[in-house]
């Protein structure tokens, strides 16, 4: 646990929030790269620093998400502020011509395939240790609730979407990659393989540590037998678990991140020279054995031996799409048809000091999640079809709880009854901040269902001033019963909140905090869509 909560760390104090990624992190200047990158990329920066007393190369990092960075990336708003991208993969970028035509020098600098990851005993029960195993036998097992999993949302992590995109490529059984035209086909085996997904997130860090929580019991989360996630950090999370995974590479191929650090045709003279620089000295045989070490990530470059913890074999590479359209296709059936569908239940502070700016910011954010913004994130992180939405303002005390259900198509009507419930959301009163908390649980404990990926979603701009405390909420939801124990509390800081009483409520939930008081709520709201 403590090499991940280390990288975790790193990566918040290195981050900027995805919305600043259209921001210049310094001016350009010889010697430094500024960077947009993914978050996982945190764990190299001990290799980094080397690379930066060798070379005379800093790297200037801002993390980002691949959809938000594809997303800044084909809007422009790139040029000038960054010299170069590096995510696990260019492929999706590559399939977006105004993000394509962005891209220059690309150099490959490690590889890392995403691979399924269970529990040694499982993967024993199911026959599955030394014997070849087909992404068709997964999803069989799958279908049969033979064992469960979690995987990041694929809109949110790449990991998720390579996994997404593998699986449908050799289910689909051509050869080739997948087209939007083959999507429906293979819909009916996807619904078998995501039967069994029965934990979601927005990033491959965090579902690995929400894993090993739950495995050692630090997570009421309903136990799971395993995760779909890189090699790279399923054999980091192995050094840290009570039963190591047994990693499954699937006979018929993987989807490998290959980490290309890619130099942006905007880029100036200097970056150039320094991108040549950097890439050569990580590249370098002594440099690629150093990153194997630290990251577990595969070497680039032919001739450097892999060590004992790798699979030795050559592993298949499953084709990947090309165009918009296959990834909307497969991207909109996942969400509107495939997954286990979300129930989502949000409690919004409305009370006196949300007033102004900051009840218009909450009325948008609830709004941008109808579909109201066509741009890439709002496109895959809007309210889905079987989705069901439950809306629970409160201030001084909780209002009635109005649920809203998504059909799977025909969605315009709901979708607008949300819009004009945000709409009418006003802001006056007090904060009682867990006396509306317990109305939620209350609210799901007349529907609740195992079926569906159930979450709070809990924002407040202030701390609590009526009603119960902290103190009591701690004793409520201990007495409550064990399934509404598992459902998580992901919680928005806005404005004055109290960040370290909501802390207390994710890590009794299995929840997370996410901070907005430097950001845009909206943006904050699509990110949390990623763990429902």
């Amino acid at each position: 646990m403590r090499k991940l909560a280390t990288i975790a760390a790193l990566a918040l104090a290195l981050t900027a929030c995805s919305e600043d990624s259209a921001k210049p992190i310094s001016p350009p200047e010889p010697g430094k790269l500024r960077i947009l990158a993914g978050s996982e990329l945190a764990d190299l920066q001990p290799v980094l620093d080397k690379a930066a007393q060798a070379t005379g190369v800093r790297v200037e990092f801002t993390f980002s998400g691949t959809i938000e960075g594809a997303q800044a990336l084909a809007g422009g708003s790139t040029d000038g502020r960054y010299d170069a991208v590096w995510f696990s993969s260019n492929r999706y970028l590559e399939g977006l011509p105004d993000a394509a035509r962005r891209l220059g020098n690309q150099t490959k600098i490690m590889a890392s395939p995403v691979v399924l990851g269970l529990a040694e005993s499982k993967a024993k029960a199911l026959g599955w240790i030394d014997k070849p195993v087909t992404w068709a036998d997964i999803a069989n097992a799958a279908g049969a609730k033979s064992f469960s999993y979690g995987m990041t949302d694929p809109s949110s992590s790449n990991s998720g979407f390579s996994a997404l995109v593998g699986v449908a490529s050799a289910l689909a059984g051509t050869g080739r990659a997948i087209t939007a035209e083959q999507v429906a086909g293979v819909t009916p085996a996807l619904k078998k393989f995501f039967t069994a997904q029965a934990m979601s997130a927005g990033s491959s860090g965090w579902l690995s540590e929400a894993y090993q929580r739950r495995v050692t019991g630090a997570d009421p989360g309903e136990k799971i037998d395993g995760i779909i996630n890189y090699e790279s950090v399923l054999l980091t999370l192995n050094n840290q678990l009570p039963e190591k995974l047994k990693l499954i590479y699937p006979l018929d191929g993987v989807v490998t991140a290959d980490y290309p650090l890619t130099l942006l045709t905007s880029a100036g003279d200097a970056a150039r020279a320094d991108h040549q620089k950097l890439g050569d000295y990580l590249r370098g045989a002594e440099t690629q054995k150093s990153i194997m070490d630290v990251t577990k990530r595969r070497p680039a470059v032919p001739g450097v031996a892999l060590n004992g913890e790798f699979e030795q074999k050559i592993l298949v590479e499953l084709p990947f799409p090309a165009k918009q359209e296959s990834f909307d296709a497969l991207l909109s059936a996942y969400f509107d048809q495939i997954r286990r569908p979300s129930r989502t239940l949000y409690v919004l502070d409305t009370s006196g000091s949300m007033s102004g700016d900051r009840i218009e910011a909450l009325r948008s954010a609830v709004a941008g999640l109808t579909g109201a913004s066509d741009d890439l994130i709002g496109r895959y992180r809007k309210f889905r079809g079987r989705e069901e939405v439950t809306l629970l303002p409160f201030n001084s005390g909780p209002e009635q709880p109005v649920t809203f259900v998504i059909p799977e198509t025909g969605q315009d009507t709901e979708l607008e009854r949300i819009r004009e419930f945000a709409r009418g959301l006003k802001a006056n009163g007090g904060t009682a901040i867990y006396d509306s908390l317990d109305a939620a649980y209350s609210a799901l404990d007349r529907n609740l269902s195992a079926d569906k990926f159930t979450s709070i979603v809990l924002m407040t701009d202030g701390e609590n001033s009526n009603g119960s405390d902290i103190d009591d909420w701690e004793r409520n939801h201990k007495s409550r019963k064990a399934e509404l124990k598992r459902v998580p509390v992901f919680s928005v800081v806005f404005g004055e909140g109290d960040k370290s009483e909501l802390e207390r409520v994710a890590a009794q939930t299995g929840g997370r905090v996410f901070d907005a008081r430097d950001g845009a709520l909206s943006d904050v709201f699509r990110e949390i869509r990623g763990y429902q």
